[in-house]
Order: structure tokens, then sequence, then C-alpha cells
């Protein structure tokens, strides 16, 4: 008999898909203990967006909740999702932060470290994941799902292959846009399961409507693990839903052994804060249906709700159609990377300008220009040399590993910020993100000693970007 496990999303993945990562630690706190009780292989709770949001909106300090959430799951495994050398960024840092960043993730309570990258270049996942293993903890590799002339299954296999080679402890075949379909899913982790003999766990959404179906199929042909989200936060654009896929492998040579009792009450305790999401308009109805588009576009969600912001911006919603097509020229013009960021903002706001100018690549945003030439890492083909010379002209390619470019990062940013420091973690925090970081931190002290946070604006420093 094969138990499947079942790694649950609603700390993370869940209310980052449906309510933009907006899910404070305080409203999570009173269920994490039946949540402890339920039997889960791991809850995923830190990593992507969570820690942005936490600075961003919440005026959080994302190093707490991930303390106090580890204070009070003292049985179940804590997950965190990585982007290799992006770690939850949106550009390359040096190797001495992803070191670093890695090393106070576990101390601080992470166990599992799912690490991936956007272009599915192995280079930058090798520091992450010689850190994780170094700390001690359990680096889970992940490939971003894609579909393109070039994305085969033997693409996928071989990738698969090279990663667990490299010392991957487990592999994910992480489905960002719900791209996934039941019968190649089974095709693909069958021919995974006959190549590997570390475990595979499943990542899927539910956006296209096959989302339940994907994970079905997949533990028949062998998955290990199958991430789900509780479900007043699953379905729509998050994940399938844990009850249903617990209930259907009951009575299965799969069963989960989750204890269905403390699920209702996890599921019980979720609706109320659901619902007042709804009523504040954060969670839309419009995330809750069916979207067989996705499979046409592949856009996911994050992504599609980016390309309606700056077309609003522009006045120009009524061109949302012709950017949907324009997408796919655009990723194929630049070596097919699969759509998931930070890739899926840069091809996205490209298509945006190629629309909106009525002139393909006219105006190049940086990132674009940083993608052609090499700085995020090997994209799946080569681009074309037309497409490279219209981007970048005569700039040379790179063909190294692009965190060789960067020079240590720690001790400048150690030093910059010394007035801010109240632990360590605060360096890292400020690497990441230079401006929200230095938002929260005069937040946090005004918070402390009760003053009006604008007092501390008056030596503002330059923090370089």
């Amino acid at each position: 008999m094969k138990k499947v496990k079942i790694t649950e999303t609603v700390l993370r993945d869940g209310h980052q898909s449906l309510i933009a990562t907006r899910m404070k630690t305080e409203e999570m706190l009173p269920i994490l203990d039946t949540m402890d009780q339920v039997g889960y292989h791991a809850v995923e709770m830190w990593g992507g967006a969570t820690f942005d949001a936490c600075l961003r909106f919440l005026n959080e300090d994302p190093w707490e909740r991930l303390r106090i959430i580890r204070k009070s799951m003292k049985k179940t495994k804590l997950q965190m999702l990585l982007r290799g050398q992006n770690l939850l960024g949106y550009k390359h840092y040096a190797d001495d932060v992803v070191e670093e960043f890695v090393k106070k993730s576990i101390s601080n309570g992470i166990d599992i470290i799912r690490i991936f990258d956007a272009l599915n270049d192995p280079r930058n996942l090798m520091k992450s994941v010689e850190a994780t293993k170094k700390e001690g903890g359990h680096a889970q590799c992940a490939i971003s799902y894609t579909i393109s002339p070039v994305h085969t299954n033997d693409y996928f296999v071989k990738l698969i292959k090279d990663l667990e080679n490299m010392g991957a402890d487990s592999v994910c075949i992480k489905d960002m846009a719900g791209l996934l379909d039941p019968y190649n899913t089974y095709t693909l982790v069958k021919e995974i399961k006959k190549n590997i003999r570390i475990p595979i766990e499943i990542h899927t959404h539910a956006t296209s409507g096959m989302g339940s179906m994907v994970l079905l199929k997949a533990v028949e042909a062998g998955a290990d693990i199958i991430d789900t989200a509780i479900s007043p936060f699953g379905e729509g654009t998050s994940q399938p839903s844990t009850e249903p896929m617990v209930a259907t492998l009951e009575k299965t040579e799969w069963a989960t052994g989750l204890n269905m009792d403390r699920l209702n009450e996890v599921a019980d305790y979720f609706k109320p804060i659901r619902e007042s999401y709804i009523s504040e308009g954060l969670l839309d109805a419009k995330l809750m249906g069916v979207d067989i588009n996705t499979l046409k576009y592949q856009v996911p969600g994050g992504m599609l709700s980016n390309l309606v912001s700056q077309l609003k911006e522009q006045n120009a919603m009524d061109k949302f159609e012709e950017v949907l097509r324009e997408v796919p020229r655009v990723r194929e013009d630049l070596g097919y990377p699969p759509l998931v960021t930070p890739t899926s903002q840069i091809v996205g706001t490209q298509s945006v300008l190629n629309v909106i100018t009525g002139q393909r690549y006219k105006l190049v945003p940086n990132e674009v220009k940083q993608l052609v030439k090499g700085m995020y890492g090997k994209t799946t083909v080569p681009i074309k040399k037309d497409v490279v010379k219209k981007i970048i002209g005569d700039e040379e390619q790179i063909t190294c590993r692009p965190a060789d470019l960067i020079e240590p990062e720690l001790e400048i940013i150690k030093k910059e910020i010394a007035r801010y420091v109240e632990q360590e973690e605060d360096i890292l925090t400020r690497a990441m993100f230079p401006k929200p970081s230095i938002d929260f931190f005069k937040y946090r002290n005004a918070k402390r000693y009760k003053i009006d946070s604008s007092l501390l604006m008056e030596e503002e420093m330059v923090y370089p970007v």
C-alpha cells in the first residue's frame, strides 16, 4: 500500500493566488495547532511573495512570522518557495547573500526549500541547493512546467535527471499556470519515475478546471506528494482543494491517512476569513471560476492581473486581447522562457509595449535587455540573432553563470543599514527589498517608541537598488 503525502498550501500559495498574499500572521495563529494535528507531509508557509507582501503591505517582519509558525507547529515540516539565485526578490543576488539567506531560513525553522529557476537553468539552482544541504535542510528542486515546441516530456525528464544528479533530495513539477492535463501528467510522471530514485511532488493550479484530475492521474502514475489547499482557499487560481483529494483517495491503495475531522476544523476556521476578504473586495469571484483560456495563452493569474493593470494605466483596455496574442510571439522571440516570476513580468511588459507603441521592440525595458544579454541565465533555445541585434545591438551576450559576475554584497549592506539592524536577518531583508525594507524598519522603530514614523525621514539615505 503506497500512502500519498499531502503538502498544504493555504499559508502561502493558497492566499497568494487568491488574495495577493494578504493574509496576516494573526489570522493564521489560532489554527496552527490544529493544522499540526492533521498529518500533513508539510505545510508551505513562507517564500514566494509572502516576504515582499509582509513588508510592503502588512507591516510585518517575515522572519518573525516564520518563527511564530515554527513555535506553533512542532510536528509538521515547514516548507518555503525559493527562486534560486533570485531568492525572494526579482534579480540575481551574490552568492554570499544566497548562502546566508538559506542558512537563516533553516535556522529560523524551515525544513524543506523548494528551489526553482524561471528559465530552468540548473546553474541558477546550484548555490541554493549546496547551501540547503550544508545547513541540513531538504533541497527540493522544481522544474517550471510550460508548453512550447521545445518543452517536450523528454526535455523535462532529462532536466529532472540533471537536478537529481546535482544533489536534489526530491523534485517537483511546478505547474504555475495550470497547464498540465491529466493524461499527459500520467505519462510524464510515469516516465520520470522510471529515471529517478528520489521522491516527486506535483504542484498545479485549478485555473483551467483540470487541477484535481491532474493530481489524481499523477497519484496513479506514482507521484509521492501532491500540493493542495484547504477548500476555503482552494480551487480557482489556487490549488485543488485538500478535503476532496483526501476523500477520493481514502479507500484506495494511495490513502493519505490524514485526519478528516481535523481537516474539517481547519476548513471551518478559514471560511469566515475567506468571507471577510470577499466582503473587502480582495477576493474577486472571477478568480474562483474556470478559465480554459489559460491553456491558450499560458498566462498565470498574477501575470494576467499585471497586464490588466498596465493597460488600465495607459487607458488601453481595448487592446487586452491583442496583448494576449502578442505574449506567445514575444515568448518565442525570447527563447521560450516559462512564464513565471520574473520572466512572466518581463514578457508581459514587452508585449504591452509592442502593442501600445504599434511597433515591436521600439521601446525595450532594461529587464528585457538583461534577459537577452544572458543576465538571467540560459534560455531554453538560443535567441535568434536578429532579435538579439534588435534588442541589445552589438552588446555581447554572456555565457557564464550570471552570479559569477556579481561581487559579494553582504558586508556593504551591513554597513549601510547599521543604524536600523535589530537582528542579523534585517541585513538579508534589506538585500532583497531595498526600499520596502527601510520603510518597514522605520515603521518598526516608530511603533516601538510610539512616535510618528515621518519623523524618521529626516536623515534619509540613498540606497542602491
